[in-house]
């Protein structure tokens, strides 16, 4: 074999700060390069002059700013003679400065391996020179990029030899000259990112060996993925244009079936990662998901052109190639580490899948690497999982009568029946065709269900399921991700949300069927932390919160509308204490009026319904006469509560709180909030709403915040009194054992005793099965209970339904024949027969008494009696009940509800992203330097 003869290529963009030292890297070759060629894409610092003086004007060419790596490399080597004998190409980026014996090392590694076309060399950090970037990369089926390395690993020759890999990056990258010619060279499509993955797979289809040789090293500042200069060849993110440059190389070179296969895995894979985006407040990463999936996914034919060109020795190729991608198990890996850093408060990434390695923070860069403790160990070390884990453990086993149920109902919650798309069509019609029909607006909570219930699958009992049964663990994670800038230190902050969660407005809330407290209840530290944010960010930051605040607000006037006016008052205290917050304010004021806007006027007609939540409104789940001792220990009474001593830990730790003389505004404010929920609590639960008390639960939820808010902020003073000694360090641990009293008894309680309430998992159903069956010209039915009345038409009330108000005129005339009915008057047949009323159904027990005066009524005739219940049919004429033409207004309106809805998300949105270099800064290049070639001993 010929001595090998070697171009090395060196493409640079703005590079002028790593350029210098680029240069001086080639310059040191041990082996020397034989042809050096420059090529500057349309620098504006310098880095052409760089070039010059390093290789002379003869060796440079220029080329626009617009020009890919790629198309750099191509456009240079149509200006160089032909390929000799055993000709390679080194490529090298203005960021990537080789050790002195690169070169060398990689020619010994072809020569002793003549299948070798691509040999790259060990990438290191820039900035950090022991830290590993890549010992050769490879790739998963759904495009996910995986150096097999630990995030921040450090070279202590743990990955050293020579090594068969997918792929290797074109910094650094040695490649035969007849190879990059038979093989097409990188493909222009792709001007950043993902060009050397697909450089490589096409050379191991071709049947030659891509190889890793860590003999080699070279240093990679990663500038264009670490965005630390501007990318003039596409206008693209760098991670929508990374995104969607892995997508498309693996859908190009896969096999037909195995590619079918990987883009329906890669599809799902983006809705869920887009979903968690979504929900950590990242949208500009979501959309970048979005459209790098659907960028592939509308333009085909740009595909089926790549796949063609690609079709020779794919499926060869693939026998030997997927030997080397990454495992399918490591996907669910990575999606697994999203979600736990998502649940840990932190924002979700991809654990191996980004371009470039993440850099650290500058105080962080000489830390020693922990030890890889697996998955698991990672998972379970995080303080947020761990509490959500604990919590939902508690919920499962107190919740214990609950699951597995056919139907969860009882107390104020509606049996939960039909599917996503019912509860649409409920939301939307102009007429509801159920009872006696109306024309009134439903409840907006209606279409908060109706889109989880979307998310669910179209499951609306799993999306009830999780609000309600699962309030407890999303109450502790929404506290401790919602406190993470509010309560700085990690235990104290899990303390504060594990204690939250475990309030008895919790616990209260499940036991009585209240799905509203419980969405609001989720929420409260989420109003919190963005009112924080609002009153004392600044001027972009308040306002994404005051628009963020204003429609999750809305969500919770939906569900409860008391937590308005609870709000708005605190916001009002806000706005004179912050002048400067005073448009804040009234945007998140404004936004749920305007949202609510017509059921919201609706509401405030019958001011008495304010006091009412989602659900039916009865009066045996709220104590009338409620102990003021009770309200005090935030015990707000009805089925499934702890006794009232349970939080007095809670209260005392806060009393305690006041005999601290440092942070007094602190315990003010907190105090403050905690004094305003109970004071609202007594006069709530003093108030009267449909005939029966009014539920103090979300009042004291407010002042259970405020107080865990108060107690965590200061626990801090307690740690400094325990490296006290002495009495204050028993002073001390008596105040932590204290506080940690009320979680604990509150979790022991519920365990123990389950959930004792009107709640369970198979609620009866009120519409006796062949009354529906029966239901076939749209007979309604009157279902008797007790004595309450309540009209159905031919199926199970929805969720929402029996909240719509009826024409007083109607329902007059309803609960006089149905009385009359019951109470053996003759004539009252006639009466429901003119509402549309053909059956007379009676709930389980019947008393015998009620079936002998029903059977004796010459209009009725029964159709069934046992201890199911009992039915009976009208033989009296029906009129079937007209339907009412809905208003005009109702569609425009439906649209401007879901316009104002969407702009109202976006405005809450981060406007901008975080740096991804944390501020981590590339060092200033050294002074340029007059670099030649030939006078070094180089060839030209």
């Amino acid at each position: 074999m010929s001595r090998p003869y070697v171009t090395a290529i060196v493409v640079a963009h703005d590079g002028a700060r790593w350029l210098g030292e680029t240069l001086r890297a080639l310059v040191g070759q041990s082996h020397r390069p034989d042809r050096v060629v420059g090529v500057d894409n349309g620098s504006r610092d310098g880095s052409a002059d760089l070039l010059a003086q390093a290789f002379g004007r003869g060796n440079l060419v220029s080329l626009p700013r617009s020009t890919g790596f790629g198309e750099a490399v191509a456009d240079v080597l149509a200006k160089l003679p032909p390929a000799v004998e055993n000709e390679w190409i080194w490529l090298l980026h203005d960021d990537c400065a080789p050790d002195r014996r690169a070169l060398e090392a990689l020619l010994t590694a072809a020569r002793l391996d003549p299948k070798a076309a691509v040999l790259g060399p060990k990438l290191r950090d820039w900035l950090d020179r022991r830290r590993l970037l890549e010992v050769g990369v490879t790739v998963g089926r759904t495009g996910r990029r995986d150096t097999g390395l630990e995030p921040r690993e450090f070279d202590q020759g743990q990955h050293d030899g020579t090594s068969d890999v997918l792929s290797v990056s074109t910094a650094g990258m040695l490649i035969r000259r007849d190879v990059w010619e038979q093989v097409g060279g990188l493909d222009p499509f792709f001007p950043l990112f993902r060009d050397d993955l697909d450089l490589c797979w096409r050379v191991r289809n071709a049947g030659y060996k891509v190889l890793n040789v860590t003999a080699a090293v070279a240093w990679h500042a990663e500038a264009a993925a670490r965005r630390r200069r501007r990318i003039a060849v596409s206008g693209d993110h760098p991670r929508r244009l990374d995104r969607r440059n892995a997508i498309f190389v693996v859908m190009a070179n896969l096999p037909f079936g195995p590619m079918i296969r990987a883009l329906l895995r890669t599809v799902l894979g983006a809705v869920v990662r887009t979903v968690l985006f979504v929900v950590s407040k990242q949208p500009a990463n979501a959309l970048d998901e979005v459209v790098a999936m659907g960028s592939i996914l509308v333009h085909p034919f740009r595909l089926l052109r790549a796949r063609r060109a690609r079709r020779h020795g794919r499926k060869k190729g693939y026998i030997r190639i997927k030997r080397l991608m990454t495992a399918p198990g490591a996907g669910w890996r990575r999606l697994t580490d999203m979600v736990q850093s998502f649940l840990a408060g932190e924002a979700p990434v991809d654990s191996a899948g980004r371009h470039h390695h993440a850099s650290a923070p500058a105080e962080e860069e000489y830390e020693v690497v922990p030890a890889d403790t697996g998955a698991v160990k990672r998972f379970l070390s995080r303080p947020g999982v761990v509490l959500m884990l604990a919590l939902t453990l508690v919920a499962l086993v107190a919740e214990r009568s609950l699951i597995g149920g056919e139907r969860l109902g009882g107390g104020a919650l509606v049996p939960v029946t039909g599917g996503a798309g019912d509860l649409w069509a409920f939301y939307t019609e102009g007429f509801h065709d159920i009872g006696l029909g109306s024309t009134a607006w439903a409840p907006p909570y209606v279409a908060v269900l109706a889109a989880l219930s979307t998310l669910a699958f179209g499951k609306t009992w799993l999306a009830v399921s999780v609000l309600l049964l699962g309030s407890v663990p999303l109450a502790g994670a929404t506290a401790y991700l919602a406190t993470r800038h509010i309560i700085p230190a990690v235990p104290a902050r899990a303390w504060a949300a594990g204690t939250y969660a475990l309030l008895p407005v919790a616990t209260g809330a499940i036991a009585a069927g209240r799905l509203g407290t419980a969405v609001v209840f989720v929420l409260v530290p989420v109003y919190a932390w963005l009112g924080t944010t609002m009153v004392s960010g600044e001027r972009r930051r308040s306002r994404r919160a005051a628009w963020g605040l204003g429609l999750l607000l809305a969500v919770g006037t939906a569900f409860v509308p008391l937590v308005y006016p609870l709000l708005a008052v605190l916001a009002v205290l806000a706005a004179v204490a912050f002048r400067g917050a005073l448009v804040s304010v009234a945007i998140a004021l404004v936004v749920p009026v305007a949202l609510l806007f017509p059921w919201l006027a609706d509401l405030v007609a019958s001011p008495g319904r304010i006091l009412q939540e989602a659900g039916l409104n009865d009066p045996a789940l709220v104590d009338a006469g409620l102990a003021p001792e009770s309200l005090l220990a935030l015990s707000p009474g009805g089925p499934g509560l702890p006794p009232f001593w349970v939080t007095a830990g809670l209260v005392a730790s806060g009393l305690a709180a006041l005999l601290m003389r440092r942070q007094r505004m602190i315990v003010a404010i907190g105090w403050g909030v905690t004094l305003y929920g109970v004071l609202a609590a007594i006069l709530v639960s003093r108030l009267t709403a449909g005939g029966s008390p009014a539920w103090p639960g979300v009042p004291l939820a407010f002042a259970g915040t405020g107080l865990v808010v108060l107690v965590g902020l200061t626990a801090h003073r307690l740690a400094e009194l325990r490296g006290g000694g002495g009495l204050p360090r028993l002073a001390a641990l008596a105040v932590t054992a204290v506080a940690f009293s009320t979680p604990l008894l509150a979790a022991g309680f519920w365990v123990a005793g389950g959930v004792r309430g009107p709640l369970v998992g198979d609620a009866p159903q009120v519409l006796p099965a062949l009354a529906i069956a029966r239901t076939t010209q749209g007979e309604r039915t009157l279902v008797i209970k007790g004595s309450s009345f309540t009209v159905l038409h031919g199926r199970m009330p929805l969720i929402g339904e029996s909240e719509l108000p009826v024409a007083s005129e109607a329902r007059t005339r309803l609960e006089s024949a149905a009385r009359g009915l019951v109470g053996g008057r003759g004539g009252d047949a006639a009466t429901l027969g003119r509402l549309g009323v053909g059956m007379v159904a009676v709930a389980a027990p019947v008393p015998p008494e009620l079936a002998r005066t029903l059977d004796s009524q010459p209009s009725l005739e029964r159709m069934s009696l046992s201890d199911a219940g009992g039915l009976w049919r009208l033989a009296e004429p029906l009129t079937r009940v007209p339907a009412q033409p809905e208003s005009a207004l109702h569609t425009p309106w439906l649209w401007a509800q879901g316009a104002l809805v969407l702009m109202v998300a976006v405005l809450a949105a981060p406007g901008r992203r975080e740096s991804a270099t944390d501020g981590v800064e590339a060092p200033a290049a050294a002074p340029a330097r007059t670099f030649d070639m030939a006078r070094a001993g180089g060839r030209s």
